[in-house]
C-alpha cells in the first residue's frame, strides 16, 4: 500500500428498495459462495488458490470477532437465563443490573442487524394481532406481563395453504404473508407484578428473559409466539358447543326433569308462603328427586367436558405447530444468530472483494452495488439487495481496498494475504502493531 494514500470510510448510499420487495441477506452458504466466485472465468488456477487462502484468512478473522460478541452476549444474559444449569458465583459481573440488561439488548440488536434481520414495528404487530388466525385459533395475550418485548424477522414470502372448516367438509385456499425466520425477545415483570394480580403456577419465571427463534411463521399468527398466550373460544366455537347444549338441555328438562322441577317448584312455593298445602315427600318422591338432580349434574358435567375437550384440541394444535416451527431457545439463539451474522458478514465482504478484483477498476459504492447485484441476478438467478455499505466498511477496516475520492479498488491477493496474516499475528501478540489501513 503506497505511503500517504488516503482510505476513507465509504459514505452510505441509498440502495434499499421498497420495504418488503427485496431481502438483504444472501441466500447461499458461505462455502458455496466461495465456489461460485471461483467458477468465474477471470480466475487462473494460481489465482484460485490465492483467493481460497484470502477467503480462509478473512473468514477466520470474522469468526474470531463474532466469538467475542458471543461471549459478551452470554455474560450479559447469564443473570437472566432461566435455563442456566451452572452454579452462580456472586461476583459483580454476574449480578443483574440495568447496565447488564442494556448490554444484552444492545448486543442482541447488533447481532440481529448483522444477520440481516429487521425489527417488526408496532404497526406491523398491531395489524398481525388484529388479523384472523390461519390456524383458526383465538389467542389472548396480556401485554401487561412484559417489561420489554421485541420481534425481528428475516425472509418474507407469500404462500398459499388449504384451510379446512366444518370438520373437513369445507375447504378454501388462503394466501398469506410468511416470515421465514422470527426472533422474539421477552422480559417479564418481577414477582411483585404477578403477586399483586394473584397469579400462581406461572409457566415462566418472573423477571426472566425469554429469547426464541422460529421458522415459517404466518404474519397473521404472530401472537402464538407470546409465551403467555392463552387459548380463547371463537364465537363459532361457542355456537358449536352452545346450540347442542341448549337443545339437549331442553330435551333433558322435558323428558327427565319434568316431575323433578314440579316438585322443587312446589317446595319453594311452600317455603316462600305462596302455597298453603304441605308437600309430602315419600321414598318414591325422594328417589325421583335424586335421580332428576343426578341427571342434571351429569348433563352439566358433559357440557363442561365438551368445552374443555375442544380447548384441549386447540392447545394441542398450537403446541404441535410451535413444536415443528421452533428452532432454538434462550442462550442457544445466540449461537444460531452469531453463526448467521458471521456468515452474512463474510459473504458480503467476499462478494465485494471478488467483484473489485474481477472488474479491475476503481468503483464507487453505487457502482459496486450494481455490479454485485447484477452478477447474482445474471449468473445465479438471484435477486437481492446487496449491503454494499457493510461490505465496503469491512474491506476498508481490513485494509483490502485502496482509493480516494469515493472510488475503491481491491489490493492484489498476495498483498491481501500478507495484510490479513499480519492482523492475525497482532491478535495473538498484543505488543505487535499492524500498519493502519
Amino acid at each position: 500500500m503506497a505511503d500517504g494514500q488516503l482510505i476513507e470510510e465509504p459514505a452510505p448510499i441509498e440502495t434499499a428498495p421498497a420495504p418488503g420487495s427485496l431481502e438483504r441477506f444472501i441466500p447461499f452458504r458461505r462455502a458455496d459462495l466461495i465456489e461460485m466466485c471461483l467458477q468465474d472465468a477471470w480466475f487462473t488456477d494460481g489465482q484460485r488458490r490465492r483467493f481460497r487462502s484470502v477467503a480462509a484468512l478473512l473468514t477466520g478473522l470474522i469468526h474470531h470477532e463474532f466469538h467475542q460478541q458471543l461471549e459478551e452476549l452470554k455474560d450479559a444474559y447469564a443473570p437472566l437465563n432461566p435455563d442456566l444449569d451452572t452454579r452462580t458465583v456472586e461476583l459483580s459481573a454476574q449480578v443483574e443490573t440495568g447496565e447488564t440488561r442494556t448490554k444484552l439488548v444492545e448486543g442482541l440488536r447488533r447481532v440481529i442487524e448483522q444477520a440481516n434481520f429487521e425489527q417488526l414495528g408496532e404497526k406491523e404487530l398491531a395489524d398481525a394481532m388484529a388479523s384472523e388466525s390461519l390456524f383458526q385459533v383465538r389467542l389472548h395475550v396480556d401485554f401487561r406481563d412484559f417489561e420489554d418485548m421485541l420481534f425481528f424477522k428475516r425472509g418474507e414470502t407469500v404462500r398459499t395453504e388449504t384451510v379446512r372448516k366444518w370438520f373437513g367438509l369445507r375447504k378454501r385456499e388462503v394466501t398469506f404473508t410468511n416470515y421465514d425466520r422470527v426472533v422474539v425477545f421477552f422480559r417479564f415483570k418481577g414477582e411483585a407484578h404477578f403477586e399483586g394480580r394473584r397469579r400462581r403456577g406461572l409457566p415462566f419465571e418472573p423477571g426472566s428473559v425469554v429469547i426464541k427463534l422460529f421458522q415459517n411463521i404466518p404474519k397473521d399468527d404472530i401472537e402464538m409466539l407470546f409465551p403467555n398466550a392463552e387459548v380463547r373460544m371463537k364465537p363459532i366455537d361457542k355456537v358449536i358447543i352452545g346450540v347442542p347444549a341448549v337443545v339437549g338441555g331442553l330435551i333433558v328438562l322435558v323428558t327427565k326433569l319434568g316431575s323433578t322441577m314440579v316438585l322443587i317448584g312446589s317446595l319453594f312455593a311452600f317455603w316462600l308462603g305462596f302455597r298453603a298445602a304441605d308437600v309430602k315427600i315419600d321414598q318414591t318422591t325422594l328417589i325421583a328427586l335424586v335421580l332428576g338432580l343426578g341427571a342434571l349434574a351429569a348433563f352439566l358435567w358433559k357440557q363442561f367436558g365438551n368445552f374443555r375437550n375442544r380447548k384441549v384440541l386447540f392447545m394441542k394444535a398450537l403446541s404441535e405447530t410451535l413444536y415443528f416451527k421452533n428452532l432454538d431457545n434462550n442462550a442457544g439463539v445466540f449461537h444460531r444468530l452469531i453463526d448467521t451474522a458471521e456468515e452474512e458478514e463474510s459473504k458480503e465482504v467476499l462478494a465485494g472483494y471478488f467483484m473489485l478484483l474481477r472488474t479491475g477498476v476503481p468503483m464507487t459504492a453505487a457502482e459496486l452495488d450494481r455490479e454485485v447485484e447484477f452478477w447474482f441476478r445474471d449468473q445465479w438467478d438471484c435477486v437481492l439487495d446487496f449491503e454494499v455499505n457493510d461490505a465496503l466498511a469491512k474491506l476498508v477496516r481490513f485494509g483490502l481496498v485502496t482509493g480516494t475520492d469515493g472510488r475503491y479498488a481491491a489490493i492484489p491477493m498476495v498483498d491481501a494475504q500478507a495484510r490479513l496474516d499480519g492482523i492475525w499475528d497482532a491478535i495473538f501478540e498484543p505488543d505487535a502493531e499492524v500498519a493502519p489501513a
